[in-house]
């Protein structure tokens, strides 16, 4: 089960990537983050942690960073697991940025529907605040 938004973003794709990179900062522009934390340096393999505004802290391994073009988050659940799926390419002048919500796993149709949805409706949301931040910055 996924879910997936997208917008564009007038700024430099190494500006967006910036903002993605800053964990630490990602309640800035995220108002669906509480904290965040990365051990180390913005690669794959690093762990980190994410507190959402309604949920409890979860561990996260970043499992794959690519500079300027795309970052995955995945967090464990019970039977289940969920990945956040990050995705830039440049598109007329402009970023188009994709944000995905991946569950995979027995229990994903629970998953999906207990707490996807939610964080479906957050995404648009999300995307503002990024675009928002990169486009001040530029």
């Amino acid at each position: 089960m996924q879910f997936e938004e997208q917008i564009l973003i007038s700024a430099p794709v190494e500006k967006i990537f910036a903002l993605y990179a800053n964990v630490n900062g990602w309640s800035s522009w995220d108002t669906d983050v509480k904290t965040s934390s990365i051990e180390g340096a913005f690669v794959s393999g690093a762990n980190g942690t994410l507190e959402t505004s309604k949920g409890p802290k979860a561990k996260i391994t970043f499992t794959e960073v690519v500079p300027n073009r795309s970052f995955t988050v995945k967090s464990k659940l019970p039977l289940c697991v969920m990945c956040f799926e990050h995705e830039l390419s440049e598109s007329q002048g402009n970023v188009k940025v994709v944000h995905r919500v991946v569950f995979d796993g027995l229990l994903s149709p629970l998953f999906g529907r207990l707490i996807g949805h939610q964080i479906h409706k957050g995404l648009p949301n999300t995307l503002q605040g990024l675009k928002r931040a990169a486009e001040c910055q530029s």
